[in-house]
């Protein structure tokens, strides 16, 4: 069996990347011969190493997906894999592998999702797959489809609860883009915590940094001026792990006082990390969240800053609830690892 893969975001090594990489594994694990349509194979050791996968089996071959290669030529080229899987930056493409899947990270609207020719186009497509419910939800009115729903694949076996200590724990990329993570927001509402009952607690914000984000990054650093607040940046896994286990509180929010559903967390693949390691998320009740979070459960979800300091006060003044949680949202984290996740595809694939 073979299978050809297309990402057009793959040198961006995000979330979505992750998930076709992954389905690259888990295909070349069950022996299938997995292609990824993409020129620079430089690419495939970065993408192993920053994902944690194995992909030694994986071919990289010509981008057959490339904006100027001719439908005619693409169609030669691909007609003979047994499965394409693409992952859509919005369009809907002319596949043509004996089965084809679409996949969709993101929740676009408004893209005229449902004209003549994307029908056409969908008529060869046998499974259109989402990343969450909330994708789906506007995945299925913007191209009348009838999505399933395959949630993204977490390593939680990698992560584990070591000694915990009095941390508030926020993982994601310090940047002020299009998905702003808003650790501004955090920062404000830690500072009303240490005031009000969180004194011998700290925080620390953990992600990536680029060199176009670094204002945004010092402007943070500047309103964390006094406060137990540390900052680190594009640290390795090992450390990542390190931090998940010794944080006792996760806090997240991204989407927060937002209304377009692109810049709310689609899906939460920290949020899950957070849980595996035994972290109680406190996080924004939007997107993709609540699908993981139960909120009283497994943690809590929050819409506003005031309740993100109430609820965290609480964890802080009843250890008992907070172990009570920790252990549930360890219990939780399982549906979204990457044992479910290759279950789901193989059946996939097979039907």
């Amino acid at each position: 069996m073979k299978a050809g893969i297309f990402d057009p975001y793959l040198d961006t090594l995000g979330g979505g990347e992750r998930y076709t990489m992954t389905v690259a594994e888990c295909l070349a694990k069950k022996g299938w011969a997995v292609d990824v349509f993409w020129d620079d194979e430089t690419l495939k050791p970065k993408l192993a190493r920053r994902f944690g996968l194995s992909l030694n089996k994986v071919k990289f071959v010509r981008n057959f997906f490339a904006p100027k290669t001719s439908l005619r030529k693409r169609w030669q080229e691909t007609k003979n894999y047994d499965l394409i899987f693409y992952l859509s930056d919005g369009s809907v493409p002319f596949l043509f592998g004996r089965k084809n899947i679409l996949h969709f990270q993101v929740p676009f609207q408004n893209v005229d999702g449902q004209t003549f020719l994307n029908k056409l186009k969908l008529k060869s497509i046998h499974h259109v797959v989402c990343n969450s419910q909330f994708t789906k939800k506007f995945i299925d009115k913007e191209y009348g489809t009838k999505s399933l729903v395959v949630y993204p694949p977490v390593d939680v076996d990698n992560f584990h609860p070591d000694q915990k200590e009095k941390i508030i724990l926020a993982v994601s990329r310090f940047s002020k883009t299009l998905h702003a993570k808003k650790q501004e927001v955090l920062i404000t509402a830690f500072k009303k915590l240490k005031k009000i009952g969180g004194s011998q607690w700290r925080l620390v914000l953990a992600g990536g940094l680029r060199s176009q984000d670094k204002s945004y990054f010092e402007a943070i650093k500047k309103k964390a001026d006094g406060l137990p607040v540390e900052f680190l940046t594009n640290i390795s896994f090992s450390q990542l792990k390190k931090l998940y286990g010794q944080g006792s509180i996760f806090w997240h929010a991204a989407g927060f006082e937002q209304d377009d559903p692109r810049l709310m967390e689609h899906f939460g693949i920290v949020v899950v990390e957070a849980m595996a390691a035994g972290c109680v998320p406190v996080v924004v009740g939007k997107g993709g969240i609540p699908e993981i979070v139960q909120s009283g459960v497994n943690g809590f979800l929050w819409q506003d800053k005031k309740k993100l300091v109430n609820l965290t006060l609480q964890l802080i003044k009843s250890p008992k609830m907070m172990k009570k949680m920790s252990i549930q949202a360890i219990k939780s984290s399982k549906k979204f690892g990457k044992k479910v996740f290759y279950q789901k595809i193989y059946e996939l694939v097979k039907d």
